[in-house]
């Protein structure tokens, strides 16, 4: 039978099973904020068939997974709610930074910081050092100004912060900064969102300007939006209407 979005039906990848990817992809379909979905608009977004849709719908409701009301739509049920519970309760936001970090030092040879807002400064939270022997230095839990240098900026820009440079750091995604808070350090940062993609820090990479020029910036930019927007997923989940349009536009 043909599908009715002309969508093609999600495949598992090999080893994987298709009906438990097809399963995932139905409790998938939900935003955060929406309590219930028609069958119809389940087999759109999934783009599987309204007769498999129901089939694997009526398969979770069987394991508490889904519910269906009395008006026939359906809205995820209780252990979904208990998986997510668990989940967060086992969670350890640096379990899944410090590979992050790991992976952007390799990347580009300089050292990562990932850092969080704490009232009017921001907190760096974890740190891996990058190999030169000429680095700049910051050690966990040091406090830093929120308007000098790119991470400060950036969770200023994604907090809503007015005016420039902070509407164009929200357009590109990303912030440079050459000696804005220590004369011969420079760096690049994004930003990074965790549950419901609310603003959770910014990813950097940092080091001495005579080493990162504005163009080598530029070139590592990528790589920082790259492994922030990884790590963003790794928290946030799949894409929803919550998603900020610059994590969309860079998909990792």
């Amino acid at each position: 039978m043909r599908n009715p979005a002309n969508v093609p039906e999600p495949a598992a990848d090999a080893g994987g099973v298709t009906a438990v990817t097809r399963a995932l992809s139905i409790l998938e379909a939900f935003a955060v904020g929406e309590s219930t979905l028609a069958l119809a608009e389940l087999s759109r977004r999934s783009g599987i068939h309204k007769t498999t849709v129901l089939r694997l719908a009526r398969t979770l409701a069987l394991s508490q997974y889904m519910v269906q009301t009395d008006d026939g739509q359906w809205r995820l049920g209780p252990a979904a709610g208990w998986l997510g519970a668990r989940y967060q309760a086992g969670f350890d936001v640096n379990n899944a930074v410090e590979p992050v970090l790991h992976q952007l030092v390799k990347e580009t040879g300089e050292s990562a910081s990932f850092y969080v807002r704490e009232g009017d400064i921001r907190a760096c939270v974890a740190r891996v050092e990058g190999p030169q022997s000429v680095r700049h230095h910051v050690r966990i839990g040091e406090r830093l100004p929120l308007d000098k240098g790119a991470p400060g900026r950036v969770i200023l820009a994604f907090s809503g912060a007015a005016g420039d440079p902070y509407e164009g750091i929200r357009k590109r995604g990303f912030h440079l900064s050459l000696g804005e808070r220590e004369p011969e350090v420079s760096s690049v940062s994004a930003p990074v969102f965790g549950l419901n993609w609310r603003l959770l820090g910014s990813m950097c990479i940092s080091g001495p300007s005579s080493r990162l020029t504005k163009a080598k910036l530029e070139k590592h930019a990528k790589v920082v939006i790259r492994a922030a927007n990884q790590l963003s997923y790794a928290l946030a989940g799949s894409r929803s209407p919550a998603t900020p349009a610059v994590v969309s536009r860079w998909h990792p």
